[in-house]
């Protein structure tokens, strides 16, 4: 049975404290929540988007005071209404657009760490798959947002990625019982129009946000059992480590908490990346927005060159080179391979790649190869560019498929 301290002040911390465990709750994610010494500035990187994605929600509330999620109103209500009207609407949307790009590059980093190091092996892969489906949702999110500026790149960008859905349409009959497309469907329409824009409205500003809220929730959740890893892949007792840093032998435990000592950590990290976040709004953020997008949606010209945000590039390249049906193969492929590599990944050796043989080649072809597939991605698919936007593609997919078997035989270092 609970007891309560008449005597206590409402609100005091003691209070607080019988009807909400604050102490509990600040022991078990904070004070001692445990995290190994031996890690670096990357480790930082899932703080910083959880930072980023609170910019952005703040942001975007700002924004949509003045947004009309009106195919006839949209584009005006962001070029001009927030743009030169509103008090500091350019600022909002200067931060807005630039933290829909960073949080895409933290996000990278973040991903490739947990790669280089092994962090979603050894009962740790609740958090890789935790924090794929985040980048999912992440995904979701930036292309419905992309689609509420209503310019004519959102529009057949739009158009392009919706059609790709078409592979579902169910061919009843040679077509002939008239069975409604997937495509369709999504749209509420045949072409994007007022039901599209009204349907990525509601998923960008109410249900993908909530979504996104929900699984970092779990992730962080996922942290905290099987604790964060380390950059020697170690195995660490963390109970006897905990214990020798409560009595004082911080040299000898291999463990900080979370707060304030790591938390003061991240705090630098971040300070230094918002310079640089806040560099880009002043100074370049035009680089967030493509200029064939400040014109307006025209259904009726389409644009001589179609292509997604630069964080889309690679998978659509992985798409692109093949024909319909065998580029939505590789196209799923390509975004179900990460979420398979804790499976993937035969080998029981927790390490950084630059000591696991094959795995370490495997890793920075990887890296570089998408770097080849998001460059090809932007570029027109003709001559050269195309024969090596292929290559990359396959080579791409051939790296997923041989894992299995350069990772099988792996010994210890």
């Amino acid at each position: 049975m609970a007891h309560f301290d008449e005597k206590a002040k409402p609100f005091s911390h003691q209070w607080l404290n019988e009807r909400l465990a604050i102490d509990t709750v600040k022991k078990v994610m904070s004070s001692e929540y445990w995290i190994p010494k031996d890690i670096n500035f990357l480790w930082a990187m899932g703080m910083i988007l959880a930072a980023t994605f609170g910019i952005l929600i703040i942001s975007g509330i700002f924004l949509l005071m003045y947004y009309q999620p009106d195919t006839a109103k949209a584009f005006d209500s962001v070029n001009y209404t927030i743009m030169t009207e509103v008090g500091y609407g350019w600022l909002w949307r200067h931060i807005h657009g630039v933290g829909a790009s960073l949080v895409f590059l933290i996000i990278y980093i973040h991903m490739f760490t947990g790669i280089y190091y092994g962090s979603y092996k050894r009962g740790r892969e609740m958090i890789w798959l935790s924090g794929m489906l985040l980048f999912v949702l992440f995904s979701a999110e930036a292309f419905s947002g992309y689609m509420l500026p209503w310019g004519q790149m959102s529009y057949w960008a739009g158009m392009v990625i919706t059609n790709l859905f078409g592979g579902f349409t169910p061919d009843l009959a040679g077509g002939a019982l008239n069975f409604p497309g997937f495509v369709e469907w999504i749209r509420g329409d045949y072409v994007p129009a007022q039901a599209f824009l009204s349907r990525f409205f509601m998923l960008h500003v109410f249900l993908l946000p909530l979504a996104i809220i929900g699984v970092i929730v779990l992730h962080f959740a996922t942290l905290r059992i099987p604790h964060v890893n380390n950059q020697e892949g170690a195995e660490i007792d963390f109970e006897e480590s905990a214990k020798l840093y409560k009595e004082g032998k911080k040299k000898e435990s291999k463990v900080i908490p979370f707060s304030p000592v790591f938390l003061s950590k991240d705090v630098f990290v971040m300070g230094v990346y918002f310079i640089l976040f806040f560099y880009l709004v002043f100074f370049h953020f035009d680089f967030a927005m493509d200029p064939v997008n400040f014109d307006p949606a025209d259904g009726l010209k389409t644009p001589a060159h179609i292509y997604p945000e630069w964080y889309f590039l690679w998978s659509y390249e992985v798409l692109r080179p093949f024909s319909y049906n065998i580029g939505l193969v590789a196209f799923a492929f390509a975004q179900v391979a990460f979420f398979l590599l804790p499976f993937l990944d035969k080998s029981p050796v927790v390490a950084p790649a630059n000591r696991r043989g094959l795995f370490n080649i495997w890793f920075w072809v990887l890296l570089v190869d998408m770097i080849v597939l998001s460059v090809m991605g932007k570029l027109p698919p003709e001559g050269a560019w195309n024969v090596i936007g292929l290559v990359a593609a396959l080579t791409f997919i051939g790296l997923f498929i041989t894992l299995p078997f350069i990772t099988k035989n792996e010994k210890k270092a």
